[in-house]
């Protein structure tokens, strides 16, 4: 697998360039290719990599700002003719185009994101404009929300989530969420599972600032569809890591006479790049069936010397009465980007319906 940067070849500014010579004739393909290929290229990263194809895009593109969005329809028109559908992640730089170069024309920037949209995500390119235009731009994504194209729709909701990964912060909707609940209002029962899945998490976003709120709209929203009941249960997913007592009681989990039994650490020594080992026995001895969702919490150990909590799912079923079941787990060290691992002690604990029901430490060694 390759380099993420790598999706910009010359391959691909080839196929790119030929689309925009065909929609303007005059484009100069081989000035435009040139300063994409200039020396500092080969060191830059993905993300520098996009901005820079959108700033030697801009030299080359009508200096007229709702010329250039026409002509960049023009040129995704041609593109979807060469090869019908979506656009890979290497077009990301046409919405950055309208970011960059559009943020004082919001009509006909508004225009250009629900056009290019349909051809390559806007989602981080929006968000500038919710900034600056808050009102005028929540009133815009609250129409796209009946659009009749899914990633219009999608645009709506995804564009607008409070805290949206890798993207730009929108204090103001951390802060007051209530705007942007109309949109997911409009799109609780849309036919397309992304924008459902987008719904779900803008609502999870609300809940790490507002879990109020989110138990209200689950309150109102249970029961309406099973596509419904499976976006609130995923935008209540922190909720139920957190154990939040009102989410668990809507959902039923309930954790008097679930016992957990012969727990124990496998491995009590364990270097960086192995894995922690842990087993442990569940019995429901209620008299009756009971829905059991079993997690465990890994407490790693922090640079400061403390620890926190991360929860993994294990499973979500039906246990009748009487039943126990042995569970095996075993949770990695493997190194990674995304996280730094400190040796000494860390712990796990088994959590059932949001209780934790017991706490052991292991070793992490270098």
């Amino acid at each position: 697998m390759g380099l993420i940067k790598d999706i910009y070849s010359p391959a691909f500014y080839n196929k790119f360039a030929d689309a925009v010579q065909y929609v303007v004739p005059a484009f100069d393909k081989e000035g435009f290719i040139k300063g994409i290929f200039c020396d500092a290229f080969k060191n830059k990263e993905w993300k520098d990599r996009m901005k820079h194809t959108t700033m030697v895009f801009h030299e080359y593109l009508a200096a007229d700002f709702p010329e250039a969005v026409l002509l960049i329809q023009q040129i995704i028109e041609k593109l979807r003719a060469d090869r019908p559908g979506e656009g890979g992640l290497e077009y990301i730089f046409l919405p950055d185009y309208i970011e960059t170069y559009g943020i004082d024309d919001f009509d006909h920037s508004v225009q250009a994101f629900e056009f290019i949209t349909q051809f390559i995500s806007c989602e981080f390119a929006v968000r500038p404009f919710i900034l600056k235009f808050s009102e005028q731009m929540i009133r815009e994504m609250l129409k796209w929300s009946n659009h009749k194209t899914h990633t219009v729709r999608r645009l709506a909701s995804e564009g607008s989530r409070p805290r949206l990964p890798w993207a730009m912060a929108i204090p103001f909707l951390k802060q007051n969420p209530q705007p942007i609940l109309p949109i997911l209002e409009n799109l609780k029962t849309d036919p397309s599972e992304s924008v459902r899945r987008s719904v779900a998490n803008s609502l999870n976003d609300i809940a790490k600032d507002h879990p109020d709120v989110v138990i209200a709209v689950a309150a109102r929203w249970q029961g309406i569809s099973k596509e419904t009941d499976a976006i609130i249960k995923h935008g209540c997913r922190t909720l139920l890591k957190q154990g939040h007592s009102e989410i668990l009681k809507q959902y039923g989990l309930d954790s008097t006479n679930i016992t957990v039994e012969d727990f124990r650490i496998l491995s009590p020594e364990v270097k960086i790049g192995e894995s922690v080992e842990f087993e442990f026995s569940i019995t429901n001895q209620n008299p009756s069936n009971q829905t059991v969702r079993l997690e465990y919490g890994l407490y790693y150990q922090k640079s400061k010397g403390h620890l926190a909590r991360k929860v993994f799912k294990i499973s979500e079923k039906i246990y009748e009465p009487g039943v126990r079941v042995k569970v095996n787990r075993k949770q990695s060290f493997r190194l990674i980007t995304t996280r730094i691992f400190h040796p000494g002690e860390h712990q796990v604990s088994i959590i059932v319906n949001g209780v934790e029901k017991g706490v052991l430490a292991f070793n992490l060694s270098a």
